[in-house]
């Protein structure tokens, strides 16, 4: 993968008018309102379960965790192949506009991988009805809202470009992970086969968007410093987060006993 020739660092990003007229895309109010309502969610949902049963939804999470595993392999290949096709930089790589086939199929992939973020709400609405309120952390809120204002900037201003390397780690991960879950949903006899789980902490621990989206904020790159600067705060952030959650869930543990 070559390095392009040019890289001036725009400060500010122009909307993408290819995806202007995409579903959720033309403006910040459908996201702003699907994020407050998933805050309504998170502080009502426990509430409202607080003297109901659990939900028994052993089927419907096999069939969504394993219907993400497909959407994430999806993403994967399409991000991957296209990036492969155009000869992608993994430095530094602008945006291109054009509606030619290639970069129009990268921005129809970064478009579901946003929208993917708005499907994974359900994660939290799944921990709610099975009262697994333990899992409603800090940690898990912020990973899942926020991030949906994070990806509808990318998808609303740099549809492309070096965006692809953090849709493909994130796809690899997702597939993973839900790989495993709907595993786990099968039954407590899928366990003895599922010892891999606190790597997929580690999986999630990778410093690779931080290096990647700090070496493009403080060098040359034909890529908007405004949304390099959002990723790597983003990321800084969540990072101590899965650090403490990793310290807390298997190193403090493992030093108790």
């Amino acid at each position: 993968m070559q390095t392009p020739l040019s890289c001036d660092a725009p400060s500010v990003a122009s909307p993408d008018k290819r995806t202007d007229e995409w579903l959720l895309v033309y403006s910040p109010v459908p996201v702003a309102l699907i994020f407050l309502a998933y805050l309504f969610v998170v502080w009502a949902g426990p509430r409202l379960m607080k003297h109901r049963e659990p939900f028994d939804l052993k089927g419907v999470l096999v069939l969504y965790n394993f219907a993400m595993v497909g959407l994430s392999a999806y993403m994967f290949y399409e991000i991957l192949v296209t990036a492969w096709l155009s000869n992608y930089s993994l430095l530094c790589q602008p945006v291109d506009y054009s509606t030619k086939p290639l970069p129009l199929r990268m921005a129809k992939a970064c478009w579901w991988f946003f929208f993917s973020k708005i499907i994974e709400l359900a994660d939290t609405m799944f921990f709610i009805l099975r009262k697994k309120n333990n899992q409603l952390t800090f940690l898990h809120v912020y990973h899942h809202g926020p991030l949906m204002f994070n990806w509808w900037a990318g998808i609303k201003y740099v549809a492309g470009g070096q965006s692809f390397l953090i849709c493909l780690v994130n796809t690899f991960i997702h597939l993973v992970m839900y790989s495993y879950y709907g595993l786990a949903a099968l039954g407590p006899h899928m366990q003895k086969y599922l010892w891999w789980k606190r790597y997929l902490t580690s999986l999630q621990l990778l410093f690779l968007f931080l290096v990647h989206s700090g070496y493009n904020l403080f060098t040359e790159c034909d890529f908007p410093d405004s949304m390099n600067a959002a990723v790597f705060g983003y990321c800084v952030v969540l990072v101590i987060l899965f650090s403490n959650f990793y310290y807390q869930s298997y190193l403090n543990k493992k030093k108790q006993k």
